[in-house]
């Protein structure tokens, strides 16, 4: 796996060793490999000879506008899946425009932006073959994040010009609107909350690669906004003994479609943490033949999402709420 040594990295590696799997460390930097092979993204010889003997590649190494292509690339000579964590969401939409040709699994965003979010959305949806918007509502209790998030948000920004982006119309679309703040009514025990309602993630790349929905918006509480965007802002804290954080999150999805609602909400602690149990599983099921598809899929197209869900019930608390109304903002 490539980004072994980072935050994010080392609870993926927890979780492979937890599951019997051999983790083999991949990255630039010799002196954090520990017995691992050193190959530069930008060195496609050397990541082809330290794939070699490989089953899977799992990319927790941001920015991935820089590292998932060339990964990719080699996870393809190899004839190897690939999955990896990004919450770019122009990284994301790379992967899916560059790589729709593969013949191998490629599961970009296998992480708590993106690829949770499209398996709740995924199995909300149920038996609607399509429907009119999709709200993902991020309810976090602290953002404090890695060195890894904010690098990979100062290139995402740029790569848009500093505009915001939503997907609106059936297209990603770019804007300079002012952000807004409601309240978006969170189930208990979190209650309703202050949300800005336009804090775009990478569902919006992962929910529309499969699901007929022309709007897909996310938002994120207004105090782990501002978490993440303080000066300094501080990286996450272990508070256990699986080196978790105390950050608690809760996702409530709403997939509307005409005047009927589907719900689902998940709940559970430190969303760095989440995302190793998330690829993992996603990397099990495509070397034991339980994939969809082949080539670039996200979670909810490539896997079961209902199963999928179930099998991360040691992590993650997930409630269906069919008869609770809301207002997507």
């Amino acid at each position: 796996m490539y980004g072994a040594s980072g935050h994010t990295g080392r609870f993926v590696v927890a979780e492979l060793e937890a599951r019997g799997y051999t983790p083999l460390p991949l990255g630039r930097n010799a002196a954090k490999l520990r017995g691992g092979r050193q190959a530069a993204v930008d060195d496609p010889a050397a990541l082809d000879r330290a794939l070699d003997g490989a089953a899977a590649v799992i990319n927790t190494a941001g920015p991935f506008a820089t590292t998932a292509a060339p990964l990719i690339g080699a996870a393809l000579r190899a004839g190897i899946p690939y999955v990896d964590v990004a919450a770019e969401i122009e990284a994301n939409r790379d992967t899916f425009a560059l790589f729709k040709a593969a013949d191998t699994a490629v599961v970009p965003a296998m992480a708590f932006f993106g690829g949770l979010g499209d398996l709740l959305v995924t199995t909300a949806m149920g038996d609607w073959t399509a429907a009119d918007e999709v709200h993902v509502a991020y309810g976090l209790s602290s953002w404090h994040p890695t060195p890894g998030t904010l690098v990979s948000g100062v290139v995402s920004g740029q790569r848009r010009g500093g505009r915001r982006v939503r997907f609106s119309g059936g297209r990603l679309v770019h804007h300079d609107d002012t952000p807004t703040v409601v309240e978006w009514p969170f189930p208990a025990p979190l209650g309703p909350q202050d949300v800005i309602g336009e804090f775009t993630m990478a569902d919006v790349v992962t929910v529309p690669s499969h699901l007929a929905v022309p709007e897909v918006r996310t938002s994120m509480t207004v105090r782990a906004a501002t978490d993440l965007s303080a000066p300094g802002a501080s990286p996450p804290a272990p508070v256990d003994a699986l080196g978790r954080s105390a950050q608690t999150f809760m996702v409530d999805v709403v997939v509307r479609s005409g005047p009927a609602q589907r719900r689902i909400v998940a709940t559970g602690q430190d969303i760095y943490a989440i995302t190793a149990p998330l690829a993992v599983e996603a990397v099990d099921r495509i070397l034991t033949g339980r994939v969809r598809t082949t080539g670039v899929a996200s979670a909810g197209a490539a896997f079961d999402a209902p199963d999928f869900l179930r099998a991360l019930s040691p992590h993650l608390t997930v409630h269906h709420h069919p008869d609770r109304a809301t207002t997507p903002v």
